[in-house]
């Protein structure tokens, strides 16, 4: 049995303490019956259902965590609550529930991020408690993860979410895999149901990692990073307790491990690109373990439960169990390049991002050659990151969506025509160097566009603490219209030549017409946002032609 033991927390941990206390009593759970269920089937929104979902994970992962950390702990309200979750129709979200080859057996037993979250979060907590908790409910939380997700999984049909090598093979797998080195000990065909679930996840594992390349990027963002590599961590390492055999000794792995640092803008900032954010978080039992096994910096920042809004009992318990106070190591490098996911990244007295790429990565932004500008704390000239998750979000209709949308990007509009998804829709990195003064990045755009007449369409970033300088070079066989957007949650104010986002950025350009136009919107989390579209109007003639902009950081 391999649970992880939870200590007294130490006094960098008091106010999570805190947290878990108010968490584990409130008001009753919310009720996902019928009418929660369908909602998403019927209107496409995701958020209503979810958001009783995840209170009732709240309480669970509270009333676990308080369990296993006071012996003294009143189990009557856990058991009410593991009963409560025992008898949710699926552990799915009803987003994921869809018809597939591995789904005939219908919703109860469809193995989807939280299904499988769900049953770490049990299976370990009747595990850890053992007899302190009522038999009956015991018996009824083993029967249904078996039932729920060790069935589908030894099934040898492939799950819907093998084979994509994304954060779903890390999560899925390694929550299940979790699940089965908590509870499956107490028999031979419990010890062969586990060899034959470890060995499926770890091949989903390797999967996983070969979706990166050797520069360790993560295309998904920050914040698929922490869910993704945060359960292949935490598989991993309680795979190597239970067999020896450590997935994390890799020189591939180290430099996932480093991905976020080396995308940092600095003061709590990170590159936001994809459906990421740009202040993610990070769990401080991740941070603390991979600073221990790789030298990589450590959590910083005390948690709240309430950090993360989904309350995954992986990250909450391997805080609790693995966090401790360690030394920052030295200073690594301002600049950093990543060549196989053809991103930079500058952080300093403010901070520059750019990216290449393609446009069908997953969790797919049309945005070749966008750029970030970061100062005094905030991301100026920004990206939107993800918007609302709603059944047209990820269907075939994604990029009308703002957030995703070459539109909601400061990338240029050809001709009326903005830059297609696909995987072909490739940029080319033609340099990147870094003199310790200024950082050059140049890129090759032209297969992001379908536009007759368009021969070529290079942009190139040459970047110093402070300033960039940004030119646009066009090769057209026919006089193109261009229009060049540039994205900012903050509204600039025009003059003849420039533009000034509240005295934090500034830009000199020599385009003809400038105009500002506003697109209300809402966030990840349905709340009204407001997004700031600066349209440089100009012409490239035939042949070939430069667009310059420059832009000074306060």
């Amino acid at each position: 049995m391999t649970v992880p033991v939870l200590p007294r927390p130490t006094g960098e941990l008091t106010s999570l303490l805190r947290d878990i206390r108010a968490a584990a009593t409130g008001e009753p759970l919310p009720d996902l019956g019928f009418s929660a269920y369908r909602d998403y089937f019927d209107t496409g929104n995701r958020i209503r259902y979810e958001r009783r979902y995840f209170r009732r994970r709240a309480r669970l992962a509270a009333q676990a965590a308080q369990a296993l950390l006071d012996p003294d702990t009143d189990l009557g309200p856990l058991a009410d609550t593991l009963w409560s979750v025992c008898d949710e129709y699926t552990w799915a979200l009803p987003a994921h529930v869809r018809p597939s080859a591995d789904q005939d057996r219908g919703p109860e037993q469809c193995l989807d991020l939280f299904a499988a979250e769900t049953a770490h979060t049990v299976a370990e907590t009747v595990a850890a408690l053992g007899d302190r908790l009522d038999r009956r409910v015991r018996d009824r939380v083993r029967g249904q993860v078996r039932r729920r997700v060790f069935e589908p999984y030894l099934d040898a049909r492939p799950l819907n979410w093998e084979g994509h090598g994304n954060n779903w093979e890390a999560v899925c797998a390694g929550a299940t895999g979790l699940a089965a080195l908590a509870l499956l000990h107490d028999s031979p065909a419990d010890a062969a149901a586990l060899a034959a679930m470890l060995d499926r996840s770890r091949r989903a594992m390797d999967r996983y990692l070969r979706g990166f390349g050797d520069d360790g990027g993560c295309a998904e963002g920050v914040d698929y990073w922490v869910y993704g590599f945060g359960y292949f961590v935490y598989f991993a390492e309680a795979l190597r307790e239970h067999t020896g055999q450590d997935l994390l000794d890799s020189a591939k792995v180290a430099q996932i491990a480093a991905f976020p640092h080396r995308v940092a803008l600095g003061g709590g900032a990170y590159v936001p690109f994809s459906d990421a954010s740009e202040r993610p978080w990070l769990p401080a039992g991740l941070l603390t373990r991979l600073a221990e096994r790789f030298g990589t910096p450590p959590a910083r920042v005390v948690p709240s439960l309430h950090d993360d809004h989904c309350y995954r009992w992986g990250h909450l318990s391997r805080t609790l169990s693995w966090f401790r106070p360690l030394p920052a190591p030295a200073p690594t490098e301002n600049s950093s390049y990543l060549p196989d996911l053809a991103w930079v990244a500058h952080r300093g007295r403010t901070g520059f991002a750019a990216k290449g790429g393609h446009n069908d990565e997953p969790h797919n932004h049309n945005d070749l050659g966008h750029f970030v500008l970061h100062t005094h704390g905030v991301s100026v000239l920004d990206d939107l990151g993800a918007g609302e998750y709603t059944a047209g979000y990820f269907g075939p209709g994604r990029h009308a969506f703002l957030h995703p949308s070459a539109r909601g990007h400061s990338v240029p509009v050809i001709d009326g025509q903005a830059q297609l998804p696909g995987p072909d829709r490739a940029a080319k990195v033609l340099h990147y160097a870094d003199d310790g003064g200024t950082v050059s990045f140049d890129l090759d755009l032209t297969g992001a566009y379908q536009v007759d007449g368009l021969r070529s369409l290079v942009r190139r970033f040459r970047w110093s603490d402070g300033r960039l300088e940004l030119t646009d070079e066009i090769d057209a066989e026919r006089d193109l219209p261009v229009e060049e957007l540039f994205i900012s949650r903050r509204e600039p104010a025009l003059a003849p030549g420039t533009a000034d986002w509240d005295g934090l950025v500034t830009l000199a350009h020599d385009c003809s017409q400038a105009t500002v136009s506003v697109e209300p919107t809402s966030d990840h989390q349905a709340q009204p946002d407001r997004v700031y579209r600066l349209t440089c109007t100009t012409v490239a003639p035939v042949g070939r032609s430069s667009h310059r902009f420059v832009f000074d950081l306060a």
